[in-house]
């Protein structure tokens, strides 16, 4: 029996093609319609229905560039079941260079969201019905929020032997923050349906980091091997070690003032360590700021202006310190830019 087209928007997709859709969300001021972009790749053979997504926040492009690289891809060729890749979900603030929609809200808190409710409710629900309903498991994508930058992790609420933690793990980066369920976001959703699905965390809102962008299409062909959509690699090489957090918390500016880091994005720290001092512009008033708890720095702000009380520092605790350690380093000394080509 032939395999069914795929729908979305009203748009038919045939088995072994793969179309460009524009779903409509509102309008702006000037009545001109707005879009959310997206293609969707639907293989001759059942598999699952993969949904990856970027710019959820408007800001965090790192997301963008990845979708873009795994449509450009020549192993999605011959895809088993169907990706959905959406490379800016929230086309506002991805227009205006911010996190939020017009309305000041942030997307990531509005799911499921309701026909009824606000700009943000409206657009979650549309997303939501028109796009995530139809995926099978979802691979999220973001990057730290601006003037911030993440070590590249996975973040999911992982349980032993569970089809997300297979994925965390496939997936081949050296963290992965098991992390709770934040309310309203597309995670929680997802989580609630029992959709498999994790969030990509790599990278500084509003630039490429070319070292969270590679590690991520990688990442996600990986996810899509393990989940038969595509053939074995011919590598058959192993993705790298992953180490688990079991918890994770930030060491805050204890005053106002210019921030000089100590430490660096994923180096090992000791608790009671020095990650870095804020001083006054003429250095008369200086305050250090030091790791509650042995761990891996995974965030940090990469501005040097502190207001007291901001998260400066993001270090995440592992049972197994020194594999954690070697997983990071092991992870930056083999990193490679991936071609653009592909």
């Amino acid at each position: 029996m032939a395999r069914a087209p795929f729908e979305l928007a009203g748009v038919r997709v045939a088995p072994g093609s793969r179309a460009q859709i524009d779903v409509p969300i509102a309008k702006l001021y000037t009545h001109a319609p707005l879009h959310i972009p997206v293609e969707v790749v639907h293989g001759r053979q059942p598999g699952p229905v993969l949904l990856v997504c970027g710019a959820i926040h408007g800001d965090e492009i790192n997301g963008v560039e990845i979708v873009r690289r795994l449509l450009r891809s020549s192993s999605i060729r011959r895809v088993r079941g169907t990706l959905i890749a959406v490379p800016i979900v929230n086309v506002f603030g991805f227009v205006q260079h911010t996190r939020y929609l017009p309305d000041r809200r942030d997307l990531n808190r509005c799911f499921p969201g309701s026909e009824a409710g606000s700009l943000g409710s409206r657009v979650a629900a549309l997303f939501r019905e028109q796009i995530a309903d139809q995926a099978t498991h979802i691979i999220d994508l973001h990057t730290g929020a601006i003037h911030r930058t993440n070590l590249p992790q996975i973040r999911a609420q992982l349980q032993q032997g569970s089809e997300t933690a297979a994925m965390a793990e496939a997936f081949g980066v050296p963290v992965i923050l098991n992390a709770e369920l934040r309310e309203g976001s597309l995670r929680a959703y997802a989580q609630s349906r029992g959709v498999p699905v994790l969030t990509y965390e790599a990278g500084e809102a509003l630039r490429f980091d070319e070292w969270a962008i590679a590690p991520g299409v990688r990442g996600v062909l990986r996810v899509m091997r393990l989940l038969g959509m595509l053939s074995a690699s011919r590598r058959r090489s192993q993705p790298p070690a992953a180490e688990i957090a079991n918890g994770s918390s930030w060491a805050r500016a204890p005053i106002d003032g210019i921030l000089r880091p100590r430490t660096r994005l994923g180096a090992r720290v000791a608790k009671g360590q020095v990650l870095g001092v804020v001083a006054d512009p003429f250095g008369n008033s200086e305050d250090e700021i030091v790791a509650n708890a042995d761990g891996i720095v995974i965030g940090m702000s990469n501005l040097p202006l502190a207001n007291e009380g901001e998260a400066l520092f993001h270090v995440a605790r592992f049972d197994a310190i020194e594999e954690a350690e070697s997983a990071v380093e092991s992870f930056q000394s083999d990193y490679e830019p991936l071609p653009d080509t592909l």
